[in-house]
């Protein structure tokens, strides 16, 4: 099978995954999409919203529908590092043995990782940019493939702790959940209040994952779509030759190069489970929101004046 049948299989195989996932979650395509396109281009996903909108469902129904390890990690004010990493302990013959932590699976759900000290945050730093943990001086590689997938609640300030900068940076995307819609929520009325069982079926295994990472990477990008989105990260820097006259007045901190590779690889995922061979200017866009919201700092001028990260980002497009 060439590259252009592997796009094709890639893109049925999205609408597939789509529909075993719609069984479960009603609406919210913007933050399925989302989510799927940082999994398939081999990023992390933050996904922040009030309780009750389904994060942690959309987790395990997607989870399901992969066909590939899952373990959930409810982070709490007491855990510890080695609660996530693993610990040594001495077996029988009194020699150390190393026990692993549920981070060895290919999918972690991190259950309000804002409720955790930043010394146990930082455990994930490692996992999350090179695939492996250290633990007593021996480094473990992590199975592939490795997402870690978070929660978060906006609203709730007493017993939460604010993610550390480098850790936020690692997250491909910040998704933000929002309420449903009026038709969707009488959906989810009806569907969650008789005793119906609804059966998810795997659709993606994680082999098949990680040839579709390899094939997003080799998509083929034109110079002009590059060059659209290095200057749409430098357009958000205030020392930049290419700095906005909005970023000089709104934002104290902009984003690194990090967001300038997201947003190349969301934009040939985007392309890709849409059908297209290569992605354009309007891909880009489609996921800078995202990708950009949590890696920018606002100043204090942008919030008496009523804007939004959003908005800003939305402007800079």
């Amino acid at each position: 099978m060439n590259d252009s049948e592997k796009l094709l299989a890639l893109s049925a195989s999205y609408k597939d995954l789509k529909a075993e996932i719609h069984k479960v979650i009603i609406g919210q395509e913007d933050v399925v999409d989302q989510v799927l396109i940082s999994m398939f281009s081999g990023g992390h996903c933050l996904l922040i919203g009030v309780p009750g909108l389904a994060k942690t469902l959309l987790v395990n129904t997607i989870s399901s529908a992969l066909g590939i390890g899952f373990n959930r990690i409810q982070f709490t004010p007491d855990l510890m590092p080695s609660d996530i990493v693993g610990s040594e302990i001495l077996d029988e013959s009194r020699n150390f043995k190393f026990i692993q932590g549920p981070l060895f699976t290919n999918m972690v759900l991190a259950d309000e990782i804002n409720r955790t000290p930043p010394k146990t945050q930082s455990a994930l730093l490692e996992a999350m940019q090179e695939r492996r943990v250290t633990a007593a001086g021996t480094s473990y590689v992590l199975p592939k493939p490795f997402f870690v997938l978070a929660t978060q609640n906006p609203i709730e300030q007493e017993g939460t702790y604010p993610l550390p900068e480098a850790q936020l940076d690692r997250f491909m995307f910040n998704v933000w959940v929002d309420y449903p819609v009026y038709e969707d929520e009488l959906t989810i009325v009806k569907a969650t209040t008789t005793d119906s069982t609804i059966t998810v079926n795997p659709v993606v295994s994680g082999a098949e994952i990680l040839d579709y990472q390899s094939l997003i990477r080799r998509i083929p990008v034109a110079d002009n779509v590059l060059e659209y989105a290095v200057k749409l990260v430098a357009k958000t820097r205030v020392n930049s030759p290419y700095v906005d006259e909005l970023t000089k007045k709104y934002i104290t901190w902009g984003a690194g190069p990090r967001a300038s590779q997201y947003l190349v690889l969301g934009a040939k995922c985007h392309a890709a489970l849409n059908g297209k061979f290569s992605p354009d200017i309007e891909d880009v866009k489609a996921v800078a929101a995202p990708i950009l919201r949590h890696r920018l700092v606002r100043n204090y001028k942008a919030e008496a004046d009523g804007f939004s990260m959003d908005k800003i980002i939305a402007s800079l497009l």
